[in-house]
């Protein structure tokens, strides 16, 4: 299989050279691409796409793999008296078993005890150096893959806070920061402090409803765990990984869009479209320390990274370069690229593309989702009810220019 990963990463580095060749060409004779090869891009940019998931499916299909023989190796290690102890499943995974037989009404699911806090960083998809090799024999750890999956907030590595309980959290907000001044011999030295403002970190609530036949919960060949991660996960995402980015703060969480200050405007007459020039002004607006944090990325709908694939710098470098190793994401002048549908598209006065340091930016989760099962909900069709729910919120707690725009200037 790891052959196969090998050759999807060279097969994609060859679209993405094809690509380049389509407008290197185009540029060449100072035009725009043709209809014929604006086709002809647009269908490598998909094969690229679907290259790219189909090399994600193998790498997470190895890294279960290789999960499996670890976990199996540990048991053969096993003393005889060790061996003959209740199964070795992991005690979620059985509770979740028992409470889809029926056997109990709820299920409460908790990150493991025994692995401290929850690293986000350690569950991303597709990371097996990272600790993703225990993703597959936790039924915590592959909700929480899941609902990463469909965030891009969660997958740029905010600084995330658990907690056992849901009452609110003041977090002091940095607003600025202290200034120092050339002192004359024997002057009074000036008083330079940070300024802090407060907010509060609540605890608003997601929820899905997820429903089964009863013939499918019985079925022993499903692999019911990971449907039910898969589906809650992705179904909790979707709606938690929207307000952390377009939130309002009011009612819900402050997203990190609405937040972000204006670190280039774009220029007349192209329709809110950005340049490279624009992204290079944007990378720069942002000050090293921020730019040298290990979370600091981009953040962009896909639609708007396609577009980010056919600029050049001024040394005609395409600024947007492809990962070609495992792990290793695509890069936007040498920046981690993080795709999520919820940033706004490319348009006058939007904010379409974010860049800076995401550790600045705080998700609170109050631990655990809570799972329960209703067998008399959908009585009359015979299926059973799982509902899922998640209580959290974000807000940017570095407000002095930690994450910066790109807005659309005027068509």
């Amino acid at each position: 299989m790891h052959a196969m990963i090998n050759r999807l990463r060279e097969e994609r580095a060859r679209r993405w050279d094809e690509a380049k060749a389509l407008l290197d060409t185009a540029e060449a004779a100072k035009r725009d691409l043709t209809a014929e090869e604006e086709q002809t891009w647009q269908r490598l940019n998909g094969e690229m796409d679907a290259i790219d998931a189909r090399r994600q499916e193998l790498e997470e299909a190895e890294q279960r793999t290789r999960a499996a023989e670890s976990a199996f190796d540990a048991m053969l290690k096993q003393q005889p008296d060790q061996r003959r102890l209740p199964p070795s499943r992991n005690a979620d995974d059985e509770g979740v078993r028992a409470f889809l037989r029926g056997e109990q009404r709820s299920f409460e699911v908790r990150p493991p005890r025994d692995g401290g806090p929850v690293s986000f960083r350690d569950l991303v998809k597709g990371t097996a150096a990272a600790g993703g090799n225990t993703v597959p024999t936790s039924f915590y750890g592959r909700l929480v893959e899941h609902m990463i999956e469909m965030s891009g907030v969660l997958r740029t590595e905010p600084t995330v806070l658990m907690t056992d309980s849901g009452e609110p959290i003041d977090i002091p907000v940095t607003t600025g920061h202290p200034t120092a001044a050339l002192v004359a011999e024997g002057a009074p030295i000036p008083e330079g402090d940070p300024a802090f403002g407060k907010r509060t970190l609540g605890s608003y609530k997601y929820g899905d409803l997820v429903q089964l036949s009863s013939e499918l919960t019985t079925d022993t060949g499903v692999d019911l765990l990971g449907y039910l991660a898969r589906a809650a996960g992705r179904a909790i995402g979707n709606a938690f990984g929207a307000h952390l980015v377009t939130g309002t703060g009011t009612n819900q969480p402050s997203g990190v869009a609405v937040v972000a200050t204006t670190g280039k405007t774009g220029g007349a007459g192209v329709a809110g479209a950005f340049t490279a020039d624009d992204l290079i002004d944007l990378f720069f607006s942002v000050i090293e320390p921020y730019r040298m944090s290990p979370s600091c990325s981009w953040m962009l709908r896909d639609a708007s990274i396609a577009a980010a694939r056919k600029l050049k710098d001024g040394q005609g470098q395409y600024i947007w370069q492809p990962g070609l190793v495992a792990g290793a994401p695509d890069t936007i002048l040498g920046k981690p690229v993080r795709s999520d549908p919820n940033v706004a598209a490319i348009g006058t006065g939007a904010k379409s593309v974010l860049f800076g340091d995401f550790g600045a930016y705080f998700v609170r989760m109050v631990n655990g989702i809570r799972f329960e099962r209703s067998d008399d909900y959908a009585f009359n069709t015979d299926m059973v009810t799982f509902r899922a729910l998640l209580r959290g919120d974000g807000l940017l707690a570095d407000q002095t220019g930690a994450i910066k725009a790109f807005v659309g200037g005027a068509a």
